[in-house]
């Protein structure tokens, strides 16, 4: 199943001309009494729609048989903030563009003498004298995807479908009406009537093959009942059903959803016959796999519960996963089977992370797979039951956050993690409004004794930020803590108040506290006021090449070094961590001020390690006593682009072999860089933490380090445990791809191993007391700074410059 991706309608890049051009999409459709109401928006490119009525929208249906019948439909406005999102354009506000309007299928009902008449909706869009018409198009989600098809009060039946991104809409009176489509243990018995002559046997035709399978029907007036065996077992493929009448065969259109069970088991194992109504309530017969359906879905407290048929997965192990769309990350989740092919799953919003605290799903679309648990299993998507179909949308809240249980393609589940931003926030036009208008004036009041900290764009509570913080903590004092979140994917600790980046209480924040804090790019806008402070942390010692050291051509393509140089003005003070990294820094970014050579407070707990809290921190990852802890921090690869605009993880080490060599007593922390995307394996040997919100901790539960040129390399010395270097790339990584801003080589603090077997017979054989010269040597070249004291010294000298020290 090709992975669902989200579309935006048209950005808005269009000139203003005296011929306007207009955008309209459905967004929803839902039928009320008789009656499919559609919700959509229609806009002129380039024009306002900030107030009601400021734009009005008519949609017209034309018959594509030629005729000149016209069906207009005047809309109500509907105030929708999401258009302006949408757009992309920051110019205009377009949150009363939305439209809703009631359709009546008796309008669309065909002309006498014929079985149905298509017709194709436009959006006549006005603005005063300006006026332009637009296809109607569905919409990228859910219910503007997928119009439902439904039956009007006088027998009148409408389908929608998408063609060429266009919405038709065909009403037919049908010539069979299925009131029933129920599972017996020998088939399926359907039920119906006909609207004139009938009498005809029920006919299945194999889409590919065109083969015929034929079943008598019982007629008892113009009603019938038919069965459409297991036996004989039909061929796989999609089967058409209809019945043959005197007027040639007719289509079966179902009423209301199937009952019961909608697979089969065929004989001799491995098929079944699964009943599907199509969009259209057309009634399809495939002959296939077994495929997880829910058929019953409730929210419960921060999560889903959902039911439904897998035949033939009685009593296996299966797990509920959860795949970003995006980046390829996986959640996971047990369900739990039951002899007569049931199951159940906790689809959780907020699953526990590797530190067994709960985090609510990152944003974007994560599609729902079964699958056997451990390596190699192979995922079946889950299909969603036609009864409950209607139940979606359906809305929960978990963690701070907002999700849709959702569909593609008609019947694939799929989670929507929403922003954490709402629509009014995010949009282009209300961040330009905030950056041009919101921000200088919030630079115009008086700063506020105040420390706003971002950890990499506000991904968690961790690295040097988090080491400041608590070293002002401990001090006291009258100092305001507010804590940058991104996603809502980390909660900062009591004390600290968090601010959700790009919102206005981040513009905010930025212009009026004293002190910004972070260890990441700080955003392009900032302009640092006088008696502000700006210090910039940042995250490691540079071995691989950053910035204006990059090879040429690396980072001036998308305007990085540009901003950088912009940026670098507004710190009041760069933090470095031993003498060697002070030059790599200042060069590496062109600055000139003030760098103080403190060592990085972050590494204060590494210096010096309280066994308790280190015993504490295994508890949470569930460590088992006694194995020893290998943590595999490997770094990323410029040139392997991977999922969601991530990179992907070259995972050269054979966890098979490890597995097998180390596996009563090791347990492997798998720590790739925050930069590489993708699923990760998870089990009793290896663990992902990939979303462990602080490294910190893993460097000090764990016994050995393996990393290729991740800068951990240099935190994990101060620890004196052994290192291993899988460098399976390194000439390609120092010549070609980042280059190093030393010998690596030769004062590399452990072995550098070019194959995976050398890697897990190093760590099967390890001696801690191998290379410990090389370590000591390391640790005086690039972390003689790191004595405990460094957030110590971070603080007074940003308190200093605050006027605060």
């Amino acid at each position: 199943m090709p992975s669902p991706v989200r579309h935006r309608p048209p950005a808005d890049r269009t000139r203003r001309s005296d011929a306007p051009t207009a955008v309209a999409a459905l967004r929803h459709a839902a039928w009320d009494g008789g009656l499919l109401v559609l919700h959509g928006e229609g806009r002129l490119v380039g024009h306002p729609g900030e107030h009601p009525g400021q734009t009005r929208v008519v949609l017209e249906l034309r018959p594509l048989d030629g005729s000149r019948r016209t069906v207009r439909l005047r809309t109500v406005p509907r105030y929708l903030p999401e258009a302006t999102d949408d757009s992309a354009q920051a110019r205009h506000g377009l949150d009363w563009t939305g439209f809703t309007a009631g359709l009546d299928p008796a309008a669309l009902r065909p002309r006498p003498g014929r079985a149905d008449a298509t017709w194709r909706v436009e959006a006549v869009v006005s603005r005063g004298r300006l006026l332009a018409r637009a296809p109607l198009a569905p919409h990228w989600c859910g219910g503007g995807e997928y119009p439902p098809a439904g039956w009007g009060d006088d027998g009148v039946h409408l389908a929608a479908a998408a063609d060429d991104g266009v919405l038709r809409l065909t009403a037919s009176r049908p010539a069979v009406r299925l009131t029933s489509c129920l599972a017996r243990p020998d088939g399926f018995e359907l039920r119906g009537r006909v609207a004139g002559p009938g009498r005809g046997p029920l006919v299945l035709r194999h889409r590919d093959t065109g083969e015929l399978l034929q079943t008598e029907a019982d007629w008892r007036g113009g009603e019938f009942t038919a069965l459409v065996g297991t036996v004989p077992r039909p061929a796989p493929g999609h089967w058409d059903a209809a019945l043959a009448l005197p007027d040639g065969p007719a289509p079966l259109r179902l009423d209301r959803p199937p009952q019961g069970r909608c697979q089969l088991p065929l004989p001799g194992g491995g098929l079944t016959l699964q009943a599907r109504q199509l969009a259209d309530d057309r009634l399809q017969f495939q002959v296939r796999p077994a495929e997880p359906r829910i058929d019953r879905i409730s929210p419960a407290d921060g999560a889903f519960e959902l039911s439904g048929e897998f035949p033939g997965a009685a009593d296996l192990p299966l797990e509920l996963v959860l795949r970003h769309t995006g980046d390829g990350r996986e959640r996971r989740s047990p369900v739990r089977t039951a002899p007569d092919g049931r199951f159940t799953a906790r689809l959780p919003l907020a699953p526990p992370g590797p530190d067994g605290v709960p985090r609510p799903l990152a944003k974007g679309v994560w599609e729902a797979l079964l699958r056997p648990p451990g390596p190699g299993g192979e995922g079946r998507p889950v299909r969603l039951h036609p009864s409950v179909l209607p139940l979606l949308p359906a809305r929960a809240a978990a963690g701070g956050k907002s999700f849709l249980l959702q569909r593609r393609w008609h019947d694939t589940l799929i989670v929507d993690s929403l922003p954490v931003l709402s629509a009014v926030e995010r949009s282009a036009h209300r961040q330009h409004r905030l950056r041009t208008d919101a921000y200088p004036a919030a630079r115009r009041r008086p700063l506020r004794e105040a420390v706003l900290y971002d950890v990499f764009g506000g991904r968690g509570y961790a690295c040097n930020p988090r080491a400041v913080h608590a070293e002002l903590a401990r001090r006291g004092g009258p100092l305001e803590h507010l804590w940058v979140v991104e996603d809502g994917q980390e909660r900062p600790p009591a004390g600290v108040r968090a601010v959700r980046q790009w919102s206005p209480e981040w513009y905010e924040a930025l212009a009026t506290c004293r002190y910004l804090v972070g260890n990441t790019h700080f955003p392009e806008f900032l302009r640092r006021r006088d008696g502000q402070v700006v210090v910039q942390l940042w995250h490691g010692t540079p071995l691989k090449r950053i910035a204006h050291r990059l090879p040429p051509g690396w980072a001036a393509d998308d305007g990085y070094l540009r901003r950088l140089e912009h940026e670098v003005r507004q710190w009041s003070l760069l933090v470095s961590p031993s003498p060697f990294a002070t030059p790599e820094l200042r060069d590496s970014f062109r600055y000139r001020g003030e760098v103080l050579e403190a060592g990085y407070p972050r590494n204060d707990r590494l210096a010096r390690p309280d066994p308790a809290e280190a015993a504490a921190i295994r508890r949470r990852l569930g460590l088992p006593p006694g194995r020893r802890v290998v943590l595999y921090a490997p770094t990323w690869r410029d040139d392997r682009p991977g999922p969601g605009g991530r990179h992907a993880l070259d995972l050269r080490l054979d966890l098979a072999a490890a597995r097998a060599a180390l596996g009563r007593d090791h347990v492997l922390l798998l720590r790739p860089h925050v930069h590489v995307g993708g699923a990760l394996p998870d089990d009793g040997f290896v663990r992902d933490v990939a979303d462990y919100p602080d490294v910190q901790d893993l460097l000090l539960v764990a016994d050995v380090l393996v990393t290729d040129y991740s800068s951990v390399m240099f935190d994990f010395a101060l620890t004196d445990r052994p290192m291993l270097f899988f460098t399976y790339d390194l000439a390609h990584y120092r010549d070609a791809l980042r280059g190093f801003t030393f010998d690596f080589e030769r004062r590399a603090p452990g072995p550098l191993l070019s194959r995976s077997e050398q890697v897990v017979a190093a760590l099967r054989d390890l001696d801690p007391a191998l290379h410990r010269d090389a370590r000591r040597r390391f640790r005086e070249r690039f972390c003689p700074l790191d004595d405990g004291g460094a957030a110590a010294r971070v603080v007074d000298r940003t308190l200093a410059l605050g006027g605060g020290g």
